[in-house]
Parts: C-alpha cells; structure tokens; sequence
C-alpha cells in the first residue's frame, strides 16, 4: 500500500469536492494499493493541521463536517467537531511557517502532495519552497504558472514533481496530451481552442441570433458565469490558460505578452460601473456591435467563436471567424474544444472535447493528477 499525505490549499468549490471525491474514492484507491491522508487543509484565512503528521489524518467523518462548514460561508477557525482527531488551527500569519515545516519533514522521507485548489496568487511563494523540500505540487489554480517567468521555472524546475491538468480544461487531458505529443519528439505548431465554457456557450447562443445581453443574463442565471460577468467576458481567465499552453511549448512569455480582445469597453469596467449597473444598462449597448459580426460571418460561411490562438510568436485570446463545419466551428453549448496541429497532426488536427469547467469535473481531473504522482511515494 502506498500513502500520499495530502495538504490541501483552497476550501472553494473544487476543494469541498475534492475532498467529498476522496472520500467516496477510498474502496477504489484500496483496490489501486493507494491510500490518501489528508494531514491538512487551508482557506483564505486560517489552517488546520493534524497534531502529528507522520503518523495522523483526518478521518472521512472530520472531512465531510469539514466541508459542510465551509459551503455554509464558515472560517476553519470555527471548526468544532465531535470526530476524535486531534488537530491545531493557525491563522493566516502561522500557516505558511507550519506547510513549510510540514513539508520539511515529509519531503524528504515519505512525501508531500501540496495541493492548490485556491484562486490566489499568495500561494506562489509556499508553492516555490516546497518543490525545493522534495514534495510534490497539483495545482488547479492558474496563478502561480501565469505569473513571472521566475516564479514558472521555479516550479517546473522537477516536471515528475508537479501536475497541473486542471488548470487548462478542467478534467480534459489537454496538459497530458501536449505533453506526450512534444516528449515524442513531434512539434507542434499551432494550437486553437475554445477553454471557456462561458464563453462557449454565449458565442454558440448569440449565433442563433439572440441579443449578447440575453443570452449572458441567461448564462448568469444558469450559474456558467461568475457573479460579475465581466471576469468572463474580460477574456482573462482564457489569456492565463493560453499562457499556460504557450509556456508549455517553450515559448517564454508573460500575460502582458498576450492580445487580449475584451467583449467589453473600459468605460464598463467594474471601476466605473456595478455588476448591477452594467447588467441593466451597459450590456444591452453592446448587442447590435456583436450581432453584426455575426451576421458578417454568416455570409462568409463562417461562425464566431471566442478562443485562444498559439502559432510561432502569436498568441492572442478574443473573437474569431472560423468553419461553420470545423470542429470549433460545430461547438455547441459549455463544452472546451482544443485544436492541436502538429508535424503528426498537420492535416487533422488532435481534438480533445468535453466539459471543461464545474467543480466536479475539475476535482475529479485533480483527484487524477494526485494518483498519477504515486510512484513518487514510498510503500509501506
């Protein structure tokens, strides 16, 4: 049997579903030969971490409370549990001096995997540290692969040591996939895709001739947006994955580096206007702009969709016109659709298509990256 203990960054969304995954996981890992124990956990303010990491977990019953207080808007520091574990919580000033002793103490004998389910870019500097103590990193957070090129070779400095598929299509095998592809030699030269499911879904939707304004409060409704549409519509959350792929193809570049096409003016950004305000007022004026290149598109035989491009020295996010009956072109709905052309793919392209967003799915794609590092980890 092998055991990974896990340290889990980030108690959003993904991170309640991560550890609600492996929970109910555990008679399949049994079977696999690999048990995961949880030693710690972390959120935006406070830690939690068992008395004694060599030997201690949380227990499933922990966990689970675990996550019921946190989806209910609770800080760990309000933790009271009748599960026999014991525990210290630190607040936010004590954490990061206790991940780097844990990981200190673990890295070198049985391992750590540090897990980022956070969307903050405070984690970078614990993150750097322990790549360097032995342990290992699984990172849904985009953040500390988007920031400096400093930060990015830090830690990618051990590649067996780090996994991080979900921070470009959720569960989709996008990193896996690149990788195999240059490992192989086989150079890949353009790259298109559509990596935002929001996004997706509002260019499919506005093709049928629906007002932008509509079919984003429709999105909004349908819980595909962030609760400021804007962070969607910014096409930022794209730009960071799109840096993600070209950093991966040896391209050293950073954000400011990427053309990023807004699908709103700054004069409705969130310093000038209210989520409120540019709901009821500002996206409306923005229908007939959109509409037009649609229609323009349509006499072209062509559709609009917002997606990433990645070809030599370019890369850019925003909208483009592309084959009504290409594989981008025939996207319908949430789904990410990515496009890889390589020396092996020069014709017809490698296309990876599926769900690339919701929690589940992330955490399932995390819950994945942790199993594939195992052999990283002594048996016992």
């Amino acid at each position: 049997m092998k055991t990974i203990p896990v340290v889990l960054m980030g108690c959003g969304g993904v991170g309640r579903q991560l550890l609600h995954h492996i929970v109910s996981s555990r008679s399949l890992h049994a079977k696999l030969g690999v048990h995961l124990r949880v030693v710690g956990v972390c959120d935006s303010k406070s830690s939690i971490v068992v008395s004694d990491v060599l030997s201690m977990e949380f227990d499933d019953k922990f966990l689970l409370e675990l996550c019921q207080l946190k989806s209910n808007g609770s800080s760990l520091l309000r933790i009271s549990t009748t599960s026999g574990v014991e525990y210290q919580v630190l607040t936010n000033s004590d954490s990061t001096t206790k991940l780097i002793d844990i990981a200190a103490l673990l890295g070198k004998s049985m391992g750590l995997a540090l897990v980022d389910c956070s969307a903050s870019s405070e984690t970078i500097g614990v993150m750097k540290q322990v790549v360097d103590l032995g342990c290992c990193v699984v990172m849904a957070n985009k953040k500390p692969l988007t920031s400096t090129m400093e930060d990015y070779d830090k830690l990618v400095s051990h590649p067996r040591r780090i996994r991080h598929e979900s921070t470009v299509g959720a569960g989709l095998p996008v990193i896996a996939s690149l990788n195999r592809i240059l490992s192989s030699g086989d150079s890949v030269h353009r790259i298109v895709g559509s990596l935002s499911g929001t996004l997706g879904y509002v260019m499919s939707e506005v093709e049928d001739g629906k007002p932008l304004s509509q079919v984003v409060k429709a999105a909004k409704s349908l819980g595909y947006t962030e609760p400021d549409p804007r962070d969607d519509l910014s096409g930022m959350d794209v730009a960071r994955k799109a840096l993600i792929l070209a950093r991966l193809l040896g391209r050293r570049i950073n954000l400011d580096s990427i053309k990023i096409e807004s699908l709103y003016p700054e004069v409705m950004g969130s310093n000038v206007m209210s989520v409120e305000d540019f709901l009821d007022n500002g996206l409306s004026l923005l229908d007939k702009d959109i509409q037009e290149r649609v229609n323009k598109a349509s006499l072209n035989g062509n559709v609009l969709r917002y997606v990433c491009v990645i070809e030599g020295s370019r890369c850019e996010v925003g909208i483009q016109e592309l084959p009504k009956d290409s594989p981008l072109g025939r996207l319908r709905g949430s789904d990410n659709v990515l496009e890889i052309y390589s020396r092996c793919y020069s014709e017809q392209p490698l296309v990876i298509q599926g769900a690339g967003a919701g929690n589940d799915t992330t955490a399932a794609g995390v819950l994945a990256d942790i199993l594939d590092i195992q052999d990283l980890f002594p048996e016992k």
